[in-house]
């Protein structure tokens, strides 16, 4: 079961340090093993080929383009798509700009754009931990199996809340938000096989060796669809 993870590796982001840690925890206690491949942001060709697709963290990317196709591939194909951090970031301005016809940028990528539909957060939760509220009968609400988690950021930027509502009449549903101030943390898109992104990182959560729920869960997705994909016909 293949899986592409979009972002740029580096050594100094811990989300993809911790990668091989995740793949070997789903593999232990889950049974599931993915074989996953690093895909750039600058070369992101082909991505329909896989079980799956992850936007790790590690914005600003290379190539915000190559983010956000990934982002449209899996929305479109109905490939199971995860993404944290960055990838919750650019999950969302693809379908701002796909599926709402929005002229909008992100703050970090084009700081002299006109609209921002994510900008700098009041005060940045890099390195915090913070409780999130999840929606009743959502998506991840049901992953969790309870109404509230406590989740790790390394996060300056987030959703402008003022394209909050135009995101929903689209489609969007934004399933977890800060418990604090309600600010939006997790959006998932109803009726895709898996379609989930957090603005925190589930990929840091404790020393690794266990995999959050989140991951599990986006892990099954994988596994169902690889699944229901045809095996290659017998030549005769």
């Amino acid at each position: 079961m293949r899986i592409a993870l979009v972002g740029d590796r580096s050594p100094s982001v811990r989300s993809h340090v911790r990668i091989p840690l995740v793949m070997e925890a789903l593999r232990e206690r889950d049974g599931i093993a993915l074989d996953p491949y690093w895909i750039p942001t600058t070369d992101v060709t082909g991505l329909d080929a896989f079980d799956g697709i992850w936007i790790l963290p590690g914005s600003p990317y290379r190539d915000e383009a190559g983010a956000v196709e990934a982002a449209r591939v899996a929305r479109e194909q109905q490939i199971p798509f995860l993404g944290t951090c960055g990838g919750f970031q650019h999950m969302l301005l693809e379908f701002a700009r796909h599926v709402c016809g929005l002229d909008v940028a992100h703050a970090e990528n084009e700081p002299g754009a006109r609209e921002f539909l994510l900008t700098p957060l009041a005060c940045s939760l890099a390195g915090h931990e913070s409780l999130v509220r999840l929606a009743p009968g959502s998506l991840i609400e049901q992953i969790m199996g309870v109404p509230t988690t406590m989740e790790a950021y390394v996060c300056s930027y987030g959703l402008n809340e003022s394209y909050k509502q135009r995101l929903e009449a689209g489609g969007l549903v934004f399933s977890g938000h800060a418990e604090d101030d309600g600010a939006v943390r997790a959006a998932e898109l109803p009726g895709h096989p898996f379609f989930l992104a957090t603005m925190f990182q589930p990929e840091l959560a404790g020393d690794g060796r266990r995999p959050h729920p989140v991951i599990s869960a986006f892990a099954t997705a994988v596994s169902r669809r690889r699944q229901a994909v045809p095996a290659p016909a017998t030549p005769a």
